[in-house]
């Protein structure tokens, strides 16, 4: 059975209480749509209050330390996480990767660490422009892939890997769907390498300027399998008309 399509709000660095009249409406709106899987990942700060405050969705962190306890001032650990209410956590994204200088290393040691304290998780990949315009865009990916996919035993079970080219976050430029469909062949042929048959389920999420009016577009891309969305995930309104892409093309 094919897995249902993921599309996941993360909210970065927004929200404080009053926003969780936009969890609320968007937990409401995703009971209407039982074929899409939906979850979105607020601050920590808000993450058990979103937990308490929601029924259908998940709710996941941004990132995850690599143990689970320590001097680590300013750090959240999985076990943390998961204590809080957490399903999933997000790790390995291109603004943890560039502004906290986290390697594949430092990535695979978080997921390991998510998985082991019985998170899901989203790995995130992706290339920049200048890698991309000198052509080395999919070399750069299987690089990332391979050296952050956790190895933890039944880890493809439990994971996604979303595919956010650097240049497209929050710029509004989106790749071409030719340019979409061959990143995601090439991931889907790297997971398929990495963790054997098992790899041919993992689900590939595609995010960077994922919109209302180009989401039905993307998602209809072979071997794309949900939408990581950011500044559209902020509010109930543009963040359903994305779940609502994702359960049309799922229609009967």
């Amino acid at each position: 059975m094919a897995a249902l399509p993921y599309i996941v709000g993360n909210w970065k660095m927004n929200g404080t209480r009053a926003m969780l009249n936009e969890a609320r409406a968007i937990d409401r709106s995703a009971a209407r749509f039982p074929k899409v899987q939906v979850g979105i990942a607020p601050p920590a700060t808000l993450l058990y209050r979103v937990r308490d405050a929601v029924e259908v969705i998940g709710v996941g962190g941004q990132d995850c330390h690599a143990r689970d306890n320590g001097a680590f001032t300013g750090d959240v650990s999985a076990v943390m996480l998961k204590d809080a209410g957490a399903d999933f956590t997000i790790v390995g994204h291109s603004e943890r990767r560039e502004y906290n200088r986290e390697t594949d290393e430092h990535v695979k040691a978080k997921a390991e660490a998510a998985l082991s304290a019985g998170l899901a998780v989203i790995l995130c990949v992706g290339e920049t422009e200048a890698q991309r315009d000198a052509g080395d865009a999919e070399a750069v990916v299987a690089a990332q892939l391979q050296g952050s996919c956790p190895g933890t035993d039944g880890a493809a079970d439990k994971l996604s890997v979303a595919y956010e080219p650097v240049w497209a976050i929050g710029t509004g430029r989106v790749p071409s769907v030719a340019d979409v469909a061959a990143m995601h062949k090439s991931i889907r042929a790297q997971l398929v390498a990495i963790y054997g048959s098992a790899g041919a389920d993992v689900r590939i999420l595609y995010g960077g300027s994922v919109k209302a009016d180009n989401a039905s577009e993307l998602l209809a891309i072979p071997d794309v399998g949900g939408a990581l969305v950011g500044g559209a995930s902020l509010t109930a309104e543009s963040f359903l008309a994305i779940v609502g892409a994702a359960a049309s093309l799922g229609a009967d």
